[in-house]
């Protein structure tokens, strides 16, 4: 993104800002409370890359949980509040433009009320960085519903589809309208993925053959305490199982909840994803954590561990 952007001018023509500070209840932010100018933000990391469908996407991705306010933050439910109240709509903007500057060219994100706007805003404004987006859009035989929203975010500028991970696991039984909903993101010309949650669903398209472009899989270890609490602590229920499946998966692989929303530090997760076999990895962070994850994202890429990782790097 241009360094000559300010403030005030991502905020003050944000719809994204403005939807998700009245879906938190907050008021949204008017001129008066950007009028300080930002000052240019400097990168002191750049990040490695590589390629999915065309796309050149950074290692790290901006995930897009906190720019929602949704933090997987157990039964500490003033956490959601906590985040809505930090992630103004001036911060959020703020957070894209830090990422841009350390070299992170993709967010992924689902969408929420104001996301689309918000990507067409923007992308008008000069912003760089990629959108990988999941219609949440029902999913049926007549498909009418997904199609409609997949051609809302194709027309805003998406970048990428994938197929939200709820949806999948809720359809893994019915691999025909996953096959439905993957080709029905096909026909915009766009890559697409598929996410989950469950691993059954990457065998079940590996199996059926069904065309996507990466996998979004969740994956973390369970060395941490709350892990098998079962208390929205966990989303990755067998991860050697996981090792074991991608290592025959030859596509791009998208690591996501590596922290376990946070209960994993780090540099812990980086290293447990990348010389597991992932080769791209969601990062929920605030603004003021950007530029350590980066730093340790190199740190981590320069391991022998994850250089001469047994799974082969795609992407």
């Amino acid at each position: 993104m241009s360094q000559q952007f300010n403030r005030r001018d991502f905020v003050k023509t944000s719809v994204l800002g403005a939807s998700m500070a009245a879906a938190a209840g907050m008021p949204v932010l008017t001129n008066a409370a950007v009028a300080e100018e930002q000052k240019p933000i400097t990168a002191k990391q750049q990040i490695p890359s590589g390629t999915i469908a065309g796309l050149t996407i950074g290692r790290m991705l901006l995930g897009g949980n906190l720019l929602t306010h949704y933090t997987h933050s157990r039964d500490l439910r003033y956490v959601y509040s906590l985040a809505a109240h930090y992630n103004t709509p001036q911060k959020i903007f703020e957070t894209m433009q830090i990422a841009e500057a350390h070299g992170i060219n993709a967010v992924v994100i689902h969408t929420a009320k104001g996301v689309v706007d918000g990507m067409r805003e923007y992308k008008k404004q000069g912003g760089k960085i990629q959108w990988i987006i999941c219609p949440t859009a029902r999913i049926n035989e007549e498909m009418s519903e997904y199609t409609q929203s997949c051609q809302e975010c194709v027309d805003a500028g998406v970048d990428a589809l994938y197929l939200w991970g709820v949806q999948s696991d809720q359809l893994v039984q019915k691999p025909e309208l996953i096959k439905k909903a993957v080709n029905t993101m096909r026909s915009f010309g766009v890559p697409v993925g598929v996410a989950s949650h469950q691993l059954s669903v990457v065998e079940v398209c590996e199996r059926e053959k069904i065309k996507c472009d990466f996998y979004l899989k969740t994956f973390h270890h369970h060395n941490y305490p709350s892990a098998k609490l079962n208390h929205d602590s966990s989303w990755c229920d067998n991860p050697e199982k996981v090792i074991e499946v991608m290592s025959k998966v030859e596509k791009p692989w998208i690591a996501y909840k590596i922290m376990a929303a946070g209960a994993i530090p780090p540099k812990n997760a980086l290293e447990y994803a990348f010389s597991n076999g992932a080769d791209f990895t969601i990062f929920g962070m605030f603004d003021y954590e950007i530029d350590e994850d980066t730093r340790l994202l190199n740190e981590v890429l320069n391991m022998d561990k994850v250089k001469n990782r047994s799974r082969k790097w795609f992407g």
